[in-house]
Protein backbone atom coordinates (compact mmCIF):
# COMPACT_ATOMS: atom_id res chain seq x y z
CA UNK A 1 0.00 0.00 0.00
CA UNK A 2 1.03 3.21 -1.09
CA UNK A 3 2.14 5.54 1.77
CA UNK A 4 -0.54 8.16 0.31
CA UNK A 5 -3.21 6.04 1.51
CA UNK A 6 -2.03 5.57 5.02
CA UNK A 7 -2.71 7.87 8.04
CA UNK A 8 0.34 10.07 8.48
CA UNK A 9 1.89 11.12 11.86
CA UNK A 10 0.32 14.32 11.14
CA UNK A 11 -2.97 12.97 10.80
CA UNK A 12 -2.89 11.28 13.74
CA UNK A 13 -2.77 15.31 15.60
CA UNK A 14 -5.88 15.39 12.96
CA UNK A 15 -7.65 12.55 15.07
CA UNK A 16 -6.70 14.06 18.45
CA UNK A 17 -8.21 17.14 16.75
CA UNK A 18 -11.45 15.79 16.21
CA UNK A 19 -11.80 14.70 19.64
CA UNK A 20 -11.35 17.43 20.64
CA UNK A 21 -13.77 19.28 18.74
CA UNK A 22 -16.47 16.73 19.95
CA UNK A 23 -14.98 17.89 23.75
CA UNK A 24 -15.28 21.45 22.88
CA UNK A 25 -11.60 22.22 23.27
CA UNK A 26 -10.04 21.72 19.76
CA UNK A 27 -7.20 23.16 17.47
CA UNK A 28 -7.28 26.16 14.89
CA UNK A 29 -7.20 23.39 12.40
CA UNK A 30 -10.41 21.78 12.89
CA UNK A 31 -11.76 24.57 15.15
CA UNK A 32 -14.42 27.15 14.21
CA UNK A 33 -12.79 30.65 12.63
CA UNK A 34 -14.28 33.73 11.84
CA UNK A 35 -12.67 35.82 8.76
CA UNK A 36 -10.55 39.16 9.70
CA UNK A 37 -12.63 42.16 8.49
CA UNK A 38 -10.64 44.47 6.04
CA UNK A 39 -11.40 48.33 5.05
CA UNK A 40 -15.20 48.76 4.43
CA UNK A 41 -16.07 45.25 5.98
CA UNK A 42 -14.41 43.74 2.81
CA UNK A 43 -12.87 40.50 3.79
CA UNK A 44 -8.70 40.84 4.62
CA UNK A 45 -6.51 38.52 3.87
CA UNK A 46 -6.53 36.51 6.24
CA UNK A 47 -2.77 35.21 6.62
CA UNK A 48 0.11 36.87 7.68
CA UNK A 49 3.59 36.14 6.73
CA UNK A 50 6.58 38.27 8.00
CA UNK A 51 10.17 37.63 8.12
CA UNK A 52 13.75 39.38 9.42
CA UNK A 53 15.95 39.78 6.16
CA UNK A 54 18.12 42.38 5.91
CA UNK A 55 20.80 44.10 7.88
CA UNK A 56 18.65 46.87 9.50
CA UNK A 57 16.07 43.91 10.63
CA UNK A 58 18.88 41.62 12.05
CA UNK A 59 20.05 45.46 13.85
CA UNK A 60 16.71 45.86 15.43
CA UNK A 61 16.48 42.49 17.38
CA UNK A 62 18.12 42.07 20.77
CA UNK A 63 21.35 40.61 20.62
CA UNK A 64 23.49 38.68 23.52
CA UNK A 65 26.48 36.92 22.05
CA UNK A 66 25.55 37.61 18.24
CA UNK A 67 26.40 40.29 15.45
CA UNK A 68 24.69 40.92 12.67
CA UNK A 69 26.80 40.98 8.92
CA UNK A 70 25.86 42.68 5.86
CA UNK A 71 26.71 41.75 2.29
CA UNK A 72 24.62 40.15 -0.55
CA UNK A 73 22.89 38.01 2.27
CA UNK A 74 22.84 39.51 5.51
CA UNK A 75 22.23 37.54 8.76
CA UNK A 76 23.28 36.86 12.01
CA UNK A 77 25.83 34.68 13.44
CA UNK A 78 27.64 33.99 16.74
CA UNK A 79 30.16 36.57 17.62
CA UNK A 80 31.32 36.43 21.26
CA UNK A 81 29.27 33.61 23.06
CA UNK A 82 26.77 34.74 25.43
CA UNK A 83 27.88 31.72 27.45
CA UNK A 84 27.71 27.56 28.01
CA UNK A 85 25.17 25.06 28.54
CA UNK A 86 24.39 21.58 28.36
CA UNK A 87 22.36 20.26 25.73
CA UNK A 88 20.86 16.71 26.14
CA UNK A 89 19.58 14.94 22.84
CA UNK A 90 16.61 13.16 23.98
CA UNK A 91 17.08 10.42 20.66
CA UNK A 92 20.69 9.84 21.39
CA UNK A 93 20.70 10.21 24.93
CA UNK A 94 23.90 12.38 24.73
CA UNK A 95 24.85 15.24 26.67
CA UNK A 96 27.65 17.32 25.25
CA UNK A 97 28.62 21.02 26.39
CA UNK A 98 27.47 24.05 23.55
CA UNK A 99 28.57 27.91 23.11
CA UNK A 100 25.16 30.17 22.67
CA UNK A 101 24.12 33.39 21.21
CA UNK A 102 20.86 34.65 21.10
CA UNK A 103 18.93 36.93 19.30
CA UNK A 104 15.16 38.05 19.56
CA UNK A 105 13.27 39.94 17.32
CA UNK A 106 11.41 42.60 17.83
CA UNK A 107 7.44 41.98 18.39
CA UNK A 108 5.73 41.68 15.71
CA UNK A 109 1.77 42.49 15.64
CA UNK A 110 -0.03 40.60 13.39
CA UNK A 111 -2.16 42.30 10.57
CA UNK A 112 -4.75 39.48 10.90
CA UNK A 113 -5.57 37.93 14.76
CA UNK A 114 -4.27 33.73 14.44
CA UNK A 115 -5.43 30.94 15.35
CA UNK A 116 -2.09 29.45 13.82
CA UNK A 117 1.30 30.18 13.27
CA UNK A 118 4.15 28.06 11.60
CA UNK A 119 7.61 29.57 11.99
CA UNK A 120 10.29 29.11 9.26
CA UNK A 121 14.00 29.80 8.80
CA UNK A 122 17.32 29.70 6.16
CA UNK A 123 20.77 28.88 7.46
CA UNK A 124 23.84 27.67 7.31
CA UNK A 125 25.44 25.50 10.18
CA UNK A 126 28.87 23.78 9.60
CA UNK A 127 29.48 20.54 11.28
CA UNK A 128 29.62 21.03 15.34
CA UNK A 129 26.52 24.03 15.11
CA UNK A 130 22.86 24.08 15.22
CA UNK A 131 20.19 26.35 16.43
CA UNK A 132 16.90 26.72 18.07
CA UNK A 133 13.39 28.50 16.90
CA UNK A 134 11.68 29.75 19.86
CA UNK A 135 7.67 31.52 19.44
CA UNK A 136 6.36 34.07 21.81
CA UNK A 137 2.92 35.99 21.64
CA UNK A 138 -0.02 37.63 23.13
CA UNK A 139 -3.37 37.07 23.18
CA UNK A 140 -6.22 38.96 22.17
CA UNK A 141 -7.55 38.46 25.99
CA UNK A 142 -4.33 40.38 27.11
CA UNK A 143 -2.11 37.26 28.08
CA UNK A 144 1.04 35.55 26.68
CA UNK A 145 2.07 32.56 25.82
CA UNK A 146 5.09 31.00 27.07
CA UNK A 147 8.06 30.39 24.90
CA UNK A 148 7.48 27.58 22.59
CA UNK A 149 9.98 25.40 20.78
CA UNK A 150 9.48 25.55 17.05
CA UNK A 151 12.09 23.38 15.95
CA UNK A 152 16.51 22.43 16.83
CA UNK A 153 17.51 21.94 13.76
CA UNK A 154 20.70 21.08 12.13
CA UNK A 155 21.57 21.30 8.42
CA UNK A 156 23.39 17.17 8.98
CA UNK A 157 22.90 15.16 11.71
CA UNK A 158 25.41 13.93 13.22
CA UNK A 159 25.75 16.55 15.94
CA UNK A 160 22.05 16.38 17.16
CA UNK A 161 18.73 15.03 15.74
CA UNK A 162 16.95 17.59 14.58
CA UNK A 163 13.65 17.13 16.27
CA UNK A 164 10.37 18.98 17.05
CA UNK A 165 9.18 19.54 20.59
CA UNK A 166 5.96 17.51 21.64
CA UNK A 167 3.79 18.11 24.90
CA UNK A 168 4.18 21.88 24.53
CA UNK A 169 0.72 23.60 25.89
CA UNK A 170 -0.48 26.21 28.17
CA UNK A 171 -3.81 25.47 28.12
CA UNK A 172 -5.20 28.15 25.35
CA UNK A 173 -2.41 26.97 22.62
CA UNK A 174 -0.20 24.07 21.94
CA UNK A 175 2.53 22.80 19.93
CA UNK A 176 1.87 20.19 16.74
CA UNK A 177 4.98 19.54 15.53
CA UNK A 178 5.52 22.44 13.87
CA UNK A 179 2.40 24.39 14.64
CA UNK A 180 0.84 26.73 16.97
CA UNK A 181 -2.64 26.22 17.62
CA UNK A 182 -5.18 28.09 19.40
CA UNK A 183 -6.48 25.04 21.52
CA UNK A 184 -10.42 26.51 21.43
CA UNK A 185 -10.75 29.09 18.34
CA UNK A 186 -14.64 29.17 18.63
CA UNK A 187 -13.82 31.10 21.83
CA UNK A 188 -12.71 33.53 19.81
CA UNK A 189 -9.40 33.96 21.21
CA UNK A 190 -6.45 34.63 18.83
CA UNK A 191 -3.09 35.38 18.59
CA UNK A 192 -2.38 39.00 17.97
CA UNK A 193 1.48 39.26 18.11
CA UNK A 194 4.58 37.08 18.60
CA UNK A 195 8.37 37.39 18.69
CA UNK A 196 10.88 35.27 17.57
CA UNK A 197 14.25 34.10 19.60
CA UNK A 198 16.68 32.80 17.57
CA UNK A 199 20.04 30.81 19.89
CA UNK A 200 22.71 29.78 17.83
CA UNK A 201 24.83 27.10 19.24
CA UNK A 202 28.11 25.87 18.62
CA UNK A 203 31.07 23.13 20.07
CA UNK A 204 33.38 25.07 22.75
CA UNK A 205 36.71 26.27 21.40
CA UNK A 206 36.00 26.65 17.85
CA UNK A 207 35.35 29.53 15.70
CA UNK A 208 32.82 27.79 13.04
CA UNK A 209 28.96 29.69 13.43
CA UNK A 210 25.62 29.26 12.11
CA UNK A 211 24.74 32.07 9.89
CA UNK A 212 20.43 32.79 9.37
CA UNK A 213 19.86 35.26 6.45
CA UNK A 214 15.89 34.70 7.06
CA UNK A 215 13.92 33.82 10.07
CA UNK A 216 10.13 34.73 9.78
CA UNK A 217 6.74 33.01 10.06
CA UNK A 218 3.00 33.05 9.12
CA UNK A 219 0.32 33.56 10.94
CA UNK A 220 -3.19 32.65 9.66
CA UNK A 221 -7.18 32.99 10.46
CA UNK A 222 -8.67 30.91 7.80
CA UNK A 223 -12.16 30.85 7.52
CA UNK A 224 -13.75 27.02 8.59
CA UNK A 225 -14.73 25.38 5.37
CA UNK A 226 -15.67 22.40 3.72
CA UNK A 227 -15.83 23.62 0.48
CA UNK A 228 -14.29 26.85 -1.28
CA UNK A 229 -15.68 29.42 -4.10
CA UNK A 230 -14.61 28.59 -7.29
CA UNK A 231 -12.05 30.72 -8.49
CA UNK A 232 -11.66 31.97 -12.02
CA UNK A 233 -9.00 30.46 -14.72
CA UNK A 234 -6.61 33.20 -15.27
CA UNK A 235 -3.34 31.40 -16.65
CA UNK A 236 -1.91 29.12 -19.32
CA UNK A 237 1.51 28.18 -18.48
CA UNK A 238 4.06 25.41 -17.74
CA UNK A 239 6.83 25.04 -15.72
CA UNK A 240 9.82 22.65 -17.12
CA UNK A 241 9.89 20.95 -13.03
CA UNK A 242 12.20 17.89 -12.93
CA UNK A 243 9.93 14.87 -12.11
CA UNK A 244 10.46 12.38 -9.22
CA UNK A 245 8.70 9.13 -7.58
CA UNK A 246 8.52 8.71 -4.00
CA UNK A 247 7.59 4.98 -4.85
CA UNK A 248 10.25 3.65 -6.85
CA UNK A 249 12.23 4.30 -3.11
CA UNK A 250 9.84 2.13 -1.82
CA UNK A 251 11.67 0.16 0.73
CA UNK A 252 15.27 2.28 1.31
CA UNK A 253 16.21 3.20 4.36
CA UNK A 254 13.41 2.44 6.31
CA UNK A 255 14.30 4.54 9.44
CA UNK A 256 13.53 7.59 7.85
CA UNK A 257 9.86 7.21 7.96
CA UNK A 258 9.49 3.41 6.70
CA UNK A 259 10.81 4.29 3.56
CA UNK A 260 10.23 6.00 -0.05
CA UNK A 261 7.11 5.55 -0.38
CA UNK A 262 6.14 7.97 2.79
CA UNK A 263 8.50 10.75 1.18
CA UNK A 264 6.09 13.08 -0.69
CA UNK A 265 7.89 16.11 0.67
CA UNK A 266 11.19 15.83 0.53
CA UNK A 267 10.46 14.45 -3.04
CA UNK A 268 8.80 17.29 -3.92
CA UNK A 269 11.54 19.68 -2.64
CA UNK A 270 13.85 17.88 -4.70
CA UNK A 271 12.01 18.62 -7.51
CA UNK A 272 12.31 22.03 -7.23
CA UNK A 273 15.29 22.12 -5.64
CA UNK A 274 16.66 21.15 -8.88
CA UNK A 275 14.19 23.40 -10.70
CA UNK A 276 16.42 26.45 -9.43
CA UNK A 277 19.82 24.60 -10.50
CA UNK A 278 20.59 22.90 -6.62
CA UNK A 279 22.62 20.00 -7.59
CA UNK A 280 24.41 17.50 -5.03
CA UNK A 281 27.80 15.97 -5.40
CA UNK A 282 28.82 12.57 -6.09
CA UNK A 283 30.92 13.15 -1.96
CA UNK A 284 27.60 14.41 -0.64
CA UNK A 285 25.93 11.15 -1.88
CA UNK A 286 28.64 8.74 -1.80
CA UNK A 287 26.40 6.94 1.32
CA UNK A 288 23.25 6.00 -0.62
CA UNK A 289 23.59 2.75 -2.06
CA UNK A 290 24.92 3.28 -5.55
CA UNK A 291 21.83 0.82 -6.94
CA UNK A 292 19.25 3.54 -6.16
CA UNK A 293 17.58 5.72 -8.63
CA UNK A 294 17.40 9.47 -7.77
CA UNK A 295 19.76 9.25 -4.94
CA UNK A 296 18.78 13.04 -4.57
CA UNK A 297 15.78 11.75 -3.02
CA UNK A 298 16.86 9.63 -0.37
CA UNK A 299 19.44 12.47 0.47
CA UNK A 300 16.14 14.97 0.79
CA UNK A 301 14.39 12.01 2.92
CA UNK A 302 17.68 11.82 5.63
CA UNK A 303 18.30 15.86 5.84
CA UNK A 304 14.67 16.86 6.79
CA UNK A 305 14.05 13.93 8.82
CA UNK A 306 12.36 14.87 12.27
CA UNK A 307 13.44 12.24 14.64
CA UNK A 308 10.61 13.37 17.29
CA UNK A 309 7.53 13.19 14.33
CA UNK A 310 9.34 10.54 13.19
CA UNK A 311 8.75 11.45 9.65
CA UNK A 312 10.38 13.61 6.37
CA UNK A 313 7.00 16.23 6.52
CA UNK A 314 8.01 18.66 9.11
CA UNK A 315 6.94 21.74 7.12
CA UNK A 316 9.46 24.03 8.02
CA UNK A 317 12.77 21.32 8.51
CA UNK A 318 11.78 20.88 4.53
CA UNK A 319 12.18 25.01 3.66
CA UNK A 320 15.15 24.94 5.93
CA UNK A 321 16.53 21.91 3.83
CA UNK A 322 15.77 23.67 0.63
CA UNK A 323 17.99 26.87 1.47
CA UNK A 324 20.84 24.51 2.17
CA UNK A 325 21.54 24.90 -2.02
CA UNK A 326 23.47 27.94 -2.52
CA UNK A 327 21.19 30.63 -3.92
CA UNK A 328 17.94 29.41 -2.72
CA UNK A 329 15.51 30.81 -0.30
CA UNK A 330 12.08 28.63 1.40
CA UNK A 331 9.56 29.49 3.08
CA UNK A 332 6.27 28.04 4.63
CA UNK A 333 3.05 30.25 4.23
CA UNK A 334 -0.12 29.21 2.57
CA UNK A 335 -1.67 31.09 0.02
CA UNK A 336 -5.67 32.16 0.05
CA UNK A 337 -6.87 31.09 -4.30
CA UNK A 338 -5.47 29.27 -7.37
CA UNK A 339 -5.05 33.04 -8.44
CA UNK A 340 -2.45 33.18 -6.03
CA UNK A 341 -0.58 30.22 -7.58
CA UNK A 342 -1.05 31.22 -10.90
CA UNK A 343 0.40 34.54 -9.75
CA UNK A 344 3.68 32.83 -8.94
CA UNK A 345 3.36 30.11 -11.90
CA UNK A 346 3.64 33.31 -14.39
CA UNK A 347 6.55 34.61 -12.53
CA UNK A 348 8.45 30.92 -12.98
CA UNK A 349 7.86 30.13 -9.25
CA UNK A 350 6.36 26.08 -8.71
CA UNK A 351 4.81 25.71 -5.10
CA UNK A 352 4.79 22.83 -2.90
CA UNK A 353 1.43 22.06 -1.69
CA UNK A 354 -0.33 20.25 1.68
CA UNK A 355 -3.51 18.47 1.11
CA UNK A 356 -6.01 15.80 2.07
CA UNK A 357 -8.34 14.06 -0.04
CA UNK A 358 -10.69 10.52 -0.27
CA UNK A 359 -9.80 8.52 -3.21
CA UNK A 360 -13.63 10.14 -5.11
CA UNK A 361 -12.42 13.98 -4.48
CA UNK A 362 -9.26 13.96 -7.04
CA UNK A 363 -10.13 12.47 -10.35
CA UNK A 364 -7.33 10.72 -11.96
CA UNK A 365 -5.14 10.42 -8.42
CA UNK A 366 -5.40 6.68 -7.65
CA UNK A 367 -5.43 7.04 -4.05
CA UNK A 368 -6.41 8.88 -1.18
CA UNK A 369 -4.27 10.60 1.55
CA UNK A 370 -4.89 11.85 5.20
CA UNK A 371 -1.62 13.86 3.96
CA UNK A 372 0.24 14.41 0.67
CA UNK A 373 2.57 16.99 -0.57
CA UNK A 374 2.87 17.85 -4.70
CA UNK A 375 4.56 20.16 -6.63
CA UNK A 376 2.09 22.69 -8.85
CA UNK A 377 3.96 22.93 -11.83
CA UNK A 378 1.29 25.23 -14.02
CA UNK A 379 -2.22 25.56 -15.66
CA UNK A 380 -3.61 24.15 -18.78
CA UNK A 381 -5.85 26.39 -21.22
CA UNK A 382 -8.94 25.24 -19.11
CA UNK A 383 -7.26 26.21 -15.63
CA UNK A 384 -6.94 22.84 -14.62
CA UNK A 385 -3.87 22.58 -12.14
CA UNK A 386 -0.62 20.51 -13.64
CA UNK A 387 1.12 19.21 -10.86
CA UNK A 388 4.08 16.43 -10.13
CA UNK A 389 2.38 14.62 -7.84
CA UNK A 390 5.28 12.04 -6.39
CA UNK A 391 2.60 9.35 -5.34
CA UNK A 392 3.09 7.84 -9.03
CA UNK A 393 4.66 4.42 -10.07
CA UNK A 394 7.36 6.19 -11.95
CA UNK A 395 9.01 8.97 -12.66
CA UNK A 396 7.83 9.45 -15.78
CA UNK A 397 3.83 9.12 -14.68
CA UNK A 398 4.58 11.98 -12.12
CA UNK A 399 3.33 14.47 -14.45
CA UNK A 400 -0.76 15.06 -13.71
CA UNK A 401 -3.42 17.23 -14.66
CA UNK A 402 -5.72 17.48 -11.76
CA UNK A 403 -9.37 19.26 -12.24
CA UNK A 404 -9.22 22.98 -11.33
CA UNK A 405 -12.48 22.59 -8.78
CA UNK A 406 -11.34 19.60 -6.98
CA UNK A 407 -7.65 20.38 -6.58
CA UNK A 408 -8.69 24.58 -5.18
CA UNK A 409 -11.37 22.61 -2.71
CA UNK A 410 -8.98 19.97 -1.54
CA UNK A 411 -6.04 22.28 -0.62
CA UNK A 412 -7.84 25.26 0.62
CA UNK A 413 -10.84 23.44 2.50
CA UNK A 414 -10.28 23.35 6.46
CA UNK A 415 -12.80 20.74 7.20
CA UNK A 416 -13.31 17.74 5.32
CA UNK A 417 -15.01 13.89 5.98
CA UNK A 418 -12.17 11.40 6.03
CA UNK A 419 -12.34 7.24 4.89
CA UNK A 420 -14.50 6.45 8.10
CA UNK A 421 -17.05 9.43 7.84
CA UNK A 422 -15.80 11.40 10.51
CA UNK A 423 -14.63 15.32 10.46
CA UNK A 424 -11.46 16.09 9.78
CA UNK A 425 -9.29 18.93 9.30
CA UNK A 426 -7.65 20.30 6.13
CA UNK A 427 -4.44 22.56 5.79
CA UNK A 428 -6.35 25.74 4.49
CA UNK A 429 -3.76 26.47 1.67
CA UNK A 430 -0.64 25.39 2.97
CA UNK A 431 2.67 25.50 1.00
CA UNK A 432 6.15 25.59 0.47
CA UNK A 433 7.76 28.43 -1.79
CA UNK A 434 11.39 28.02 -2.54
CA UNK A 435 12.84 30.72 -5.27
CA UNK A 436 16.18 32.79 -5.53
CA UNK A 437 18.12 34.51 -3.01
CA UNK A 438 18.01 37.60 -5.37
CA UNK A 439 14.72 37.13 -7.13
CA UNK A 440 14.07 39.13 -10.34
CA UNK A 441 11.75 42.14 -10.06
CA UNK A 442 8.64 40.23 -11.92
CA UNK A 443 9.43 37.06 -8.97
CA UNK A 444 9.90 40.41 -6.21
CA UNK A 445 6.24 41.33 -7.30
CA UNK A 446 4.60 37.80 -7.61
CA UNK A 447 6.46 37.19 -3.97
CA UNK A 448 4.82 40.20 -2.80
CA UNK A 449 1.61 40.09 -4.35
CA UNK A 450 1.04 36.45 -2.05
CA UNK A 451 2.14 38.06 0.97
CA UNK A 452 6.20 36.70 1.08
CA UNK A 453 8.84 39.71 0.77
Amino acid sequence: MSRAQQPSRRSVLTAAVAAAVAGGTAPAAAAARRPAAGTGGAPARPIDYHAWTTYREWRLGTAQGVRAVAGARPGVMIGAPAGRTDYTDPHTGTTATWEYAVWTSPVHRLTVPATEAVSSWNAHTPDGTWLQVELQGSYSDGTDTPWYVMGRWAAGDQDIKRTSVDGQSDGKSSIWTDTFAIDDASTGLRLTSYRLRLTLYRRPGTRLTPTVWRLGAMGSDIPDRFTVPASTPGLAQELAVPRYSQEIHKGQYPQYDGGGEAWCSPTSSQMIIEYWGGRLTPEQLSWVDPAYADPQVDNAARFTYDYQYEGCGNWPFNAAYAATFEGLQGVVTRLASLTDLETLIAAGIPAITSQSFLKTELTGAGYGTSGHLMTVIGFTADGDVIANDPASPSDDAVRRVYLRREFENIWLRTKRYNASGNVASGTGGVCYLYFPAHPTPLQRKALAAVGVR
